[in-house]
C-alpha cells in the first residue's frame, strides 16, 4: 500500500490522503533505457485483483477456531504485479484492464496510475461489478489462497478497441493469442509470453500451438517440462526454441536457462543468493527484468542476470506486487555487502542504468486500505 500522509481537517471531515511514489527515480531510469524517447515501452491486459496476505501463521486454522496474527499486506494483484514490477523499474506501462466500483476498485486504481505510474487509459471502472479479491495465507514456506470473482460484463480485451503503439507487449497463453497482440506484433511490437499453472494438468498443445505468435516465451521448469512432454528443463528448453525466437526457462531457486535463436547465444544463471520470505509474485517480478534487458539490448546472459536479481530481492518480502524492487534496492544490494566481490562483479553491467539520486526507501504493502478513494 502506498505511503499515504493525512493533511490536518476540521473536526467532522475526513483527511485528504496523498499517495507518494516510492520510486522516484523510475523517469530518471527510463531516460537512462532510451534517452530522448518517448511511447509505451510495454502493453498489457488482464484482470486486477485485490490482493491481502496474512503473514506469520503456524498453519490454517482448523474450523471452528481463530489465528491472530501481526502480519498482513493488502497490494494489486492479478496482472497488476507485472505492471508494477516493470514501472518499478522506469518502463512505461500501459494497462487495459476492468475495475470494479466500490472501495477496492478505487484504492487499485489510485495506486497503479497515482502511485505507480502505470497508465490506464485504456481501462474502465465497471459501474455494479465487484472488485475481485484474493486472500492468501502463508504458512511456513507454504501458502493458501481464497479467492472471490463474480464474472465479468465486460471483458479486458474488448476495451482494446484500436491497440497503442508499443515496443513490447505481455500476455498470457493460457488463451488464444488476441487479435490486439497479432495486430501489434504485425506493426513491429515484440509479443513476450508466460503461462499460468494448468489446473486440469491436461498441458494442452494448444498452448504449444499458440507459440507461433510470440517471439519471447518465460515459462517455468514444470509447465515447460509439462507442455513439451520432457524429462528435464533442459531438454523442455531445447524442444521450445524450435518453435520460438527467445525462450527462458525459470528454475526459481536453481536460476534460469535461456536460447537467444535470434544471436545463437545460450545462457545459464545462478538465482541471486538470498533467504526468501514470499514467492508470491516472484515469475511476473523476472518477466519484468527481461523485458528491461531485452529493450536495454543486453546480451541473454545479462537479461538472465537481472531476472533472477529483480526477482531475488522481490521474495525478501511479504507484499506481492508491491514487493518488486527499484532501483534504489537494487543499488543498496549492491553496496550492502551481501554479495562477495566475486559474484558482484557479474553485476557491474548495471552501473550506467543506475539513476544517481535512487532512494533506498521503498513502499511495500501496508495491513490497511487508506487513501484510496
Amino acid at each position: 500500500m502506498g505511503q499515504v500522509e493525512n493533511i490536518a481537517a476540521p473536526p467532522g471531515r475526513a483527511p485528504e490522503p496523498r499517495l507518494h511514489d516510492p520510486c522516484a527515480e523510475r523517469g530518471a531510469a527510463g531516460e537512462l533505457l532510451h534517452p530522448g524517447h518517448g511511447g509505451l515501452d510495454v502493453f498489457l491486459s488482464g484482470t486486477v485483483f485485490m490482493d491481502m496476505i496474512f503473514t506469520g501463521l503456524p498453519g490454517l486454522p482448523p474450523p471452528g477456531t481463530e489465528l491472530i496474527t501481526d502480519g498482513l499486506g493488502s497490494a494489486p494483484g492479478g496482472i497488476a504485479n507485472i505492471a508494477v514490477a516493470m514501472s518499478r523499474l522506469g518502463l512505461n506501462v500501459g494497462l487495459a484492464a476492468a475495475f470494479g466500483d466500490d472501495m477496492f476498485g478505487a484504492y487499485l486504481w489510485r495506486t497503479l496510475s497515482e502511485q505507480e505510474g502505470v497508465g490506464l487509459e485504456l481501462s474502465r471502472r465497471l459501474p455494479g461489478w465487484p472488485t475481485p479479491v484474493t486472500v492468501s495465507l502463508a504458512y511456513d514456506a507454504d501458502r493458501s489462497m481464497v479467492t472471490y470473482h463474480r464474472p465479468m460484463p465486460v471483458m479486458p480485451e474488448e476495451l482494446i478497441t484500436a491497440p497503442p503503439a508499443a515496443r513490447t507487449c505481455f500476455l498470457d497463453i493460457d488463451h488464444p493469442v488476441p487479435d490486439w497482440a497479432r495486430d501489434m506484433r504485425g506493426q513491429g511490437t515484440t509479443v513476450v509470453a508466460d503461462v499460468g499453472w494448468d489446473s486440469t494438468e491436461t498441458w494442452s498443445s494448444d498452448v504449444l500451438d499458440r507459440l507461433d505468435q510470440v517471439d519471447v516465451f518465460l515459462p517455468n521448469a514444470i509447465e515447460a517440462m509439462a507442455y513439451t512432454r520432457t524429462a528435464t528443463p533442459e531438454l523442455a528448453l531445447a524442444a521450445l526454441s524450435e518453435r520460438v525466437p527467445v525462450v527462458v526457462v525459470k528454475r526459481g531457486g536453481d536460476g534460469a536457462i535461456a536460447i537467444d535463436g535470434t544471436t545463437g547465444e545460450r545462457a545459464e544463471a545462478a538465482a541471486l543468493p538470498v533467504e526468501a520470505l514470499d514467492p508470491t509474485g516472484a515469475g511476473d517480478v523476472f518477466g519484468a527484468g527481461f523485458v528491461y534487458g531485452t529493450l536495454a539490448r543486453w546480451p541473454l546472459l545479462e537479461r538472465l542476470r537481472f531476472a533472477n536479481l529483480c526477482a531475488g530481492l522481490s521474495v525478501r518480502h511479504h507484499s506481492g506486487s508491491l514487493g518488486s524492487p527499484c532501483w534504489g534496492d537494487i543499488a543498496a544490494f549492491g553496496e550492502s555487502g551481501e554479495l562477495p566481490e566475486e559474484i558482484l562483479r557479474d553485476y557491474s553491467f548495471l552501473v550506467p542504468y543506475i539513476p544517481d539520486a535512487a532512494p533506498i526507501n521503498v513502499t511495500r504493502a501496508e495491513p490497511t486500505v487508506r487513501g484510496a478513494w
